[in-house]
């Protein structure tokens, strides 16, 4: 794979009739792994689709390698990995057998579908059950199984859409790390609210809020960004309903004096104090996404 892939969005808008869901994205991704963060309803999904080609946009452009994807059309999906949010899979299938299924749907030749599918079933630790039924696989065995489907054909672009909903942490930490083990030269984007997904992981966050590019950097600069704007008050049990009632997105915690609640703004609150410790992406979450 070159070095040099090159993935970008120009001014790229979705409407549905009056309803924008989508407005203007514009962003230059080369390779690495992006975090695209937002709560639901942010516009991640239908980012997705229009690089897949699922849906339509409405204007702007889609370029990969400087060439718009529209143009390339099957030469383009064929450098794509997706991961949908949606299990779409048939539970009296093996795990092998869909595999194999989604391999000849891309077009991989069998010895390659072979080795391809070996290396990645023993990768996430699922050769052993790969002949099972899927109807009996767990949650977190059919995420692990669909990420495998989302490798085959070695992708340049891998797309992986809420990979982690629904699982438990230990199977999130699995998904996370396989992610971080087969970036290399790729262009991940992992479209997620949950900001432990990426914050480890991300060379860099897109922040998207109702359509809206909100802030693009990496997690370290984007944390830095909001260090002096995290305050914090110690209440009781008591105190806390008005403090969650006058502040509603703030965060609740344990400590020894009582319960600690904390709060991203640009102002100091009467009553709290600048927070000690050191911030993270949650709040960097709470600052963008609190409204």
């Amino acid at each position: 794979m070159d070095n040099q892939t090159t993935l970008e969005f120009k001014n790229v808008t979705k409407k549905y009739g009056e309803k924008t869901v989508l407005n203007q994205f514009t962003s230059r991704l080369t390779p690495g792994i992006y975090g695209l963060l937002g709560p639901n309803g942010a516009g991640k999904s239908t980012l997705m689709s229009l690089l897949t080609d699922n849906i339509k946009r409405s204007s702007g452009e889609i370029l990969y390698n400087n060439e718009e994807i529209l143009k390339l059309k099957a030469s383009f999906r064929e450098k794509i990995g997706y991961m949908p949010q949606q299990q779409g899979m048939y539970d009296h299938f093996s795990g092998e057998r869909f595999l194999y299924y989604v391999a000849s749907l891309k077009g991989l030749k069998r010895k390659s579908a072979e080795e391809q599918i070996e290396k990645y079933l023993n990768l996430v630790g699922l050769k052993k059950d790969s002949h099972r039924k899927l109807g009996g696989y767990s949650g977190g065995m059919r995420q692990r199984l669909m990420f495998v489907a989302a490798m085959l054909g070695e992708p340049e672009i891998l797309i992986l859409d809420e990979p982690t909903a629904g699982l438990d942490p230990e199977e999130r930490i699995k998904i996370r790390n396989y992610v971080s083990e087969l970036s290399g030269k790729r262009i991940v984007i992992l479209a997620t609210h949950v900001v432990s997904d990426i914050e480890c992981i991300a060379s860099k966050i897109l922040l998207l809020k109702q359509g809206e590019l909100m802030a693009e950097d990496t997690p370290y600069a984007l944390i830095q960004s909001v260090a002096d704007k995290i305050f914090e008050k110690l209440c009781s049990h008591n105190e806390l309903k008005d403090l969650m009632l006058k502040y509603p997105k703030g965060n609740v915690s344990q400590a020894a004096e009582g319960l600690r609640y904390r709060i991203v703004q640009d102002e100091c609150p009467e009553r709290f104090q600048k927070a000690e410790g050191t911030p993270n992406l949650e709040d960097v979450y709470l600052y963008w996404f609190k409204k």
